[in-house]
């Protein structure tokens, strides 16, 4: 796998998602540039009130962005860990699947890799997975990650 300059990841802050960004970071390594991203939707004015009225100051950590960039550095700990000799992490508003084209465009990634949880239910097979649809609409390579057995 090698010749890739620029690899982007997604994480949402879960366990499988960082297994994800371990082994973008493996692949990236010192020769490519690991982009992690994470997509977040904005909370409702009654979310945001709701936690104003709880916390007061401190609403900033669970509205808005603060989760996501929580995320993002959790995942750039574990990517450097993994090797990733440089990171950059972005935070999206939107939807993941085009959180995550739209990054690996913006960034003109080589690669892109994203972790299945392996929705094999009715659910998972109407809906559709982000993987399969990222997979679809990619105009880089895609390296799906299997992150549960």
């Amino acid at each position: 796998m090698a010749g890739y300059r620029k690899v982007v990841v997604g994480t949402d802050g879960s366990s499988p998602s960082m297994h994800a960004v371990r082994r973008a970071a493996q692949l990236a390594g010192d020769s490519a540039e690991l982009v992690i991203v994470c997509a977040y939707y904005p909370n409702s004015r009654r979310e945001v009130e709701r936690a104003q009225d709880e916390m007061g100051q401190e609403a900033f950590q669970v509205v808005g962005s603060a989760p996501a960039e929580d995320s993002l550095r959790d995942a750039t700990d574990h990517a450097r860990s993994a090797g990733a000799g440089s990171v950059d992490t972005v935070s999206v508003l939107g939807p993941p699947i085009d959180s995550l084209i739209e990054t690996a465009e913006r960034h003109s990634a080589d690669l892109l890799v994203v972790g299945s949880r392996g929705l094999n239910t009715l659910k998972g097979r109407i809906l559709g997975s982000v993987p399969s649809e990222v997979s679809r609409r990619s105009e880089c390579d895609v390296l799906v990650v299997r992150t549960t057995r």
